[in-house]
């Protein structure tokens, strides 16, 4: 549209004029899908025409660039506008994300059983019965070396490091220290909370983010995609591309698909964000509805032991 070059002379009309832009670039986006997502059907194959490649190179772009930020951006003030409104909808916002945090944390949650067996399995095979490979059974024609069963481990540490950090914070389990909030009023606690989802979470996960979408793709696709790199440039580098999906180890016969850290980190950082959301609202919404919301509609797990019910509710 241009906007943002002719309003582009000082901070206040450049941030106003993206936020007028995103409507057009979301709608553009939506009903131009083949633009950005034609790559889609080729993962992991040959792309057969400069088109398809040049999607893709556009799907980089624009995956970390102002363009999304301020769709994003917008799309939040208009949730929160209408929130603001209507308390009623931001509690439902609050409790589908505290849900989807929720049901994704408790279902990754159990790597941690999947590891403990798998660790139990490589010891007993491999000390027991000197076993050098392992193959999955069920019909599945899938053997590697000890190694890389071992080494795979660390892959459900990840899983749980990244898909059951929001859980974990819904459920209050990360260790705080306290150092003024918790001798501070309630309502300074919520104000507390809103400023910090504001200002430290979303600005922490933007950073990570940034950093972590262009190093996913220089260890899938060549030529490598860069951060300052423009459109224009990527686009001609796109004549060239071609998959090339990290599968080097860190030792000979070890684990080979550590592409599936960096996806890792890129999803953890989305979910952080939708965290941040959701706490923001369900600060505001306390604040405003005094202690007796503190609280509502949490989907606490239950312990079934008084004592660390207690210890839970301590940290």
């Amino acid at each position: 549209m241009g906007l943002v070059e002719a309003w582009g002379g000082n901070a206040f009309g450049w941030f106003f004029a993206n936020i007028i832009e995103s409507f057009y670039n979301f709608g553009y986006a939506v009903t131009h899908p083949s633009e950005w997502l034609a790559w889609l059907p080729y993962i992991n194959a040959t792309m057969p025409t400069p088109e398809i490649k040049e999607s893709l190179m556009r799907f980089i772009y624009y995956g970390a660039s102002r363009e999304l930020f301020f769709v994003l951006f917008t799309i939040f003030l208009i949730v929160t506008i209408i929130g603001l409104f209507h308390n009623g909808f931001m509690w439902a916002c609050v409790r589908r994300l505290e849900g989807f945090a929720n049901k994704v944390g408790r279902f990754f949650a159990w790597a941690g059983l999947f590891m403990v067996l798998q660790q139990i399995m490589i010891i007993f095979l491999q000390r027991v019965f000197a076993v050098s490979e392992i193959s999955l059974g069920f019909g599945l024609k899938f053997s590697q070396d000890v190694s890389w069963w071992s080494e795979e481990l660390k892959l459900y540490n990840a899983l749980i490091v990244c898909l059951c950090a929001t859980y974990t914070f819904v459920q209050g389990g990360h260790v705080r220290v306290d150092l003024i909030y918790s001798v501070v009023s309630y309502r300074t606690k919520r104000i507390i909370d809103m400023v910090g989802s504001m200002l430290f979470m979303i600005p922490a996960a933007l950073l990570t983010w940034l950093y972590g979408w262009f190093f996913l793709w220089r260890n899938l696709v060549v030529p490598n995609p860069s951060a300052s790199d423009a459109l224009d440039r990527l686009i001609n580098k796109a004549r060239a591309l071609r998959w090339n999906i990290e599968t080097i180890g860190f030792s000979p016969n070890g684990f080979n698909a550590y592409f599936l850290f960096k996806i890792l980190l890129v999803t953890f950082v989305i979910m952080v964000v939708l965290q941040a959301i959701a706490f923001f609202y369900r600060s505001y919404l306390e604040l405003k509805e005094g202690p007796a919301s503190e609280g509502r509609f949490l989907d606490k797990d239950a312990l079934g032991d008084p004592t660390a019910e207690r210890a839970a509710q301590i940290h």
